[in-house]
């Protein structure tokens, strides 16, 4: 079983790294990451730098396709080949999933058209231009398709992708095994729960 998740310069680190923890206990899977180079691929925030050896053109076929955010997305918009990529990828896939600003990557690939879907919240109106329609959920699957929110979002994708590729049983083990408990100390974790304050806030942030 043969999960693949491109990584390219600037990616979100958690949209990445959280699903693969999981995954990557699912019975049988194989997990790979590509990039569109071999090298040293930067996350978005600059202190993580991951070797990838596989170039993703390299790969012809997977059972799943995870599609990470962050800045990058936005750049790797703009990358015809990666895009077409993803499409022909999206053909042979059980699961074509995304994490954050990852579904606009699939949106332009053409796969969300028509499809209610999720992503980061500032990227919204982003999606929608790909003839998506944004739904504020945390996870959203339509078949074989499934998006997620931002950025922690990709755990919870994870989690059910792993009831998915086996049972129930295994996945709820899978939680516990990375005790994935969450107690969040703060209820600010949605538009839907955020103050005015905290939502400007985060858009400072977000801005550097």
């Amino acid at each position: 079983m043969d999960i693949v998740i491109p990584l390219f310069r600037l990616f979100e680190p958690l949209d990445a790294v959280g699903p693969y923890e999981l995954l990557a206990n699912v019975p049988g899977a194989r997990v790979h990451f590509v990039a569109p180079e071999p090298g040293r691929v930067a996350d978005v925030l600059g202190a993580m730098k991951v070797d990838v050896r596989t170039r993703y053109s390299e790969i012809e076929s997977c059972d799943v396709l995870l599609v990470p955010g962050g800045a990058g997305a936005r750049l790797m918009l703009n990358d015809t080949e990666f895009i077409d990529w993803v499409r022909r990828i999206h053909e042979t896939t059980r699961f074509t999933t995304s994490v954050c600003t990852g579904a606009l990557i699939l949106g332009k690939a053409g796969l969300l058209k028509g499809l209610t879907a999720t992503t980061h919240w500032m990227a919204m109106d982003d999606l929608e231009t790909f003839g998506a329609t944004y739904t504020a959920e945390r996870v959203v699957r339509h078949d074989k398709i499934l998006t997620s929110a931002g950025v922690s979002a990709g755990i919870d994708l994870a989690l059910g992708l792993c009831a998915l590729l086996s049972d129930e049983l295994t996945a709820r083990a899978i939680q516990l095994f990375t005790e994935y408990d969450p107690q969040p100390p703060y209820d600010s974790g949605s538009l839907a729960t955020a103050t005015p304050e905290v939502v400007a806030r985060a858009r400072e942030l977000a801005a550097g």
